[in-house]
């Protein structure tokens, strides 16, 4: 049930539009705590089937293939800064925005709980620099605490409730509803709720980052799905039983013919525990003295060679291969493969080829709201209204999802620049050849500093010329008059 939040000062639509989005919430919160459980490794299987013992169960055996299919793809979806062909984004502020606001780790977090539910969102706030806060702050909110309704017509959000505070029982404490203009903000103390209003010109400041949007599911599907999460209890239940047969069957079975029951027991005439009996390597068993024969007078043993875990193992990796197709995710990566060879490069590109493609879909998916977002940011940092039209070229620069050695990146950079030469005097054509940020900064400064000095060293030289020449001198200033 829903948090029965009732604001003061709200109108009648305000309190409707609260509490539908606190139900459609409430809603999601099943699924999202499942879906998280599965990424965190808190779900443990609780029936596996009649034979397994029930102590099995209380070792909570679980499983990391569910996180792999989110963070494998997450990995591979790394934003590397922003670009404007147009103008210089250090004289609008862009790293006090991107440093201020941890961007680099912020999105990282939005693209993984993209994945994980669906959707996670962007939203922007005017901070307060007293406070240490940037004046354009962009903040992150899962799917466990925010929600809105989109506009299919216009392709933004019509309204987002953002949950900022819950207390030790999870009740809400503190919200924030974004409206078109308009935000209203609640906190809940001792004494009751206290609301506050702020209009604003930037409609409703916040942004959807959706993995796989389709019509009719504006905000997306999780990386976790029904076949991932079926395919995961399947493993789990595997290696369950592998461990119980590692514990029960392991052991070689023995028959014992003829035998005195007193060799299971201790001095004392106690049962000794099975343990004790599985683990003693039983070296002599006395005759007995009571047989009524010789021939049954000495125990005869018989064993029976120990069960092959070797049946589980092959019902693990068909299930992990069928994880793998699920996901993408390539076998090796999932723990099971016994592939020791290194592949070639070519090779390795196909294998993850599905996920490559998967990756450059979804930061394509993400350029957007990442744009509008770091846009609104920088300016609200500049104290503007609206943002410039000119600013419509700026745009998140992705790393590519394929890897690819330095020897690799500098051969094909090579190539580029061979067609286009000019380029190698660019930061571009540094970054062709695989150079990082950094080190083009720092390329780029040295080469600065080789002009000057290279300037300098001519005008010195031409000076003393002179000096040594009047002659060259004097005709050099008639030239020059």
């Amino acid at each position: 049930m829903a948090d029965q939040v009732l604001l003061p000062s709200l109108t009648d639509d305000e309190q409707r539009l609260l509490t539908r989005l606190l139900l459609q919430l409430e809603l999601k919160q099943t699924r999202n705590r499942l879906r998280d459980s599965y990424y965190d490794g808190r779900l443990a299987i609780t029936q596996v089937g009649s034979i397994i013992p029930p102590q099995y169960y209380k070792l909570a055996i679980v499983l990391g293939w569910s996180a792999k299919a989110v963070d494998t793809l997450a990995d591979r979806c790394n934003l590397d800064n922003f670009v404007w062909p147009d103008g210089d984004l250090d004289s609008l502020g862009l790293r006090d925005v991107y440093e201020g606001n941890y961007f680099g780790t912020e999105i990282s977090s939005a693209v993984t709980q993209s994945l994980l539910h669906g959707v996670s969102f962007l939203i922007n706030t005017v901070g307060d620099p007293e406070k240490g806060e940037p004046l354009g702050s962009i903040h992150v909110k899962d799917a466990a605490n925010a929600t809105g309704m989109w506009n299919a017509r216009a392709r933004r959000l019509n309204n987002l409730l953002s949950i900022t505070g819950r207390d030790m029982s999870g009740m809400i404490t503190g919200l924030a509803l974004y409206q078109d203009g308009m935000t209203i903000t609640a906190k809940r103390d001792q004494s009751g709720w206290e609301v506050d209003r702020l209009e604003h010109p930037w409609g409703v400041p916040a942004e959807p980052m959706v993995y796989r949007y389709r019509t009719g599911r504006p905000f997306g599907s999780s990386r976790i799905s029904r076949p991932v999460m079926s395919l995961h209890d399947q493993a789990l239940r595997t290696v369950i039983r592998m461990e119980g047969h590692a514990d029960t069957y392991s052991f070689p079975e023995m028959w014992l013919l003829g035998a005195d029951e007193s060799i299971f027991k201790n001095a004392d005439g106690t049962q000794k525990a099975v343990w004790q009996v599985m683990l003693g390597r039983i070296k002599a068993i006395p005759d007995s003295d009571d047989s009524p024969t010789e021939a049954t007078a000495r125990a005869d043993v018989k064993q029976f060679s120990a069960s092959s875990p070797q049946p589980h193992i092959d019902q693990l990796k068909q299930q992990a291969q069928l994880f793998s197709g699920e996901t993408s995710i390539p076998l090796t990566s999932l723990g099971v493969s016994d592939m020791s060879n290194p592949t070639s490069a070519d090779s390795y590109v196909a294998s993850r080829e599905d996920l490559i493609a998967r990756a450059e879909a979804a930061t394509d998916d993400y350029t957007r709201p990442l744009r509008r977002a770091m846009q609104r940011a920088l300016a609200m940092r500049n104290g503007l209204d609206k943002i410039p039209d000119e600013w419509a070229t700026i745009s998140p620069k992705w790393r590519s999802p394929i890897y690819l050695s330095r020897a690799q990146q500098a051969d094909a950079g090579m190539k580029q620049l061979a067609a286009v030469p000019w380029l190698a005097e660019t930061e571009l054509g540094l970054e062709l050849l695989g150079l990082d940020e950094q080190q083009i900064a720092r390329a780029m400064a040295e080469k600065q500093k080789l002009t000057v000095t290279e300037l300098v060293t001519s005008l010195t030289s031409a000076a003393q010329e002179a000096q040594k020449n009047p002659l060259v001198a004097d005709l050099s200033n008639q030239t020059g008059q």
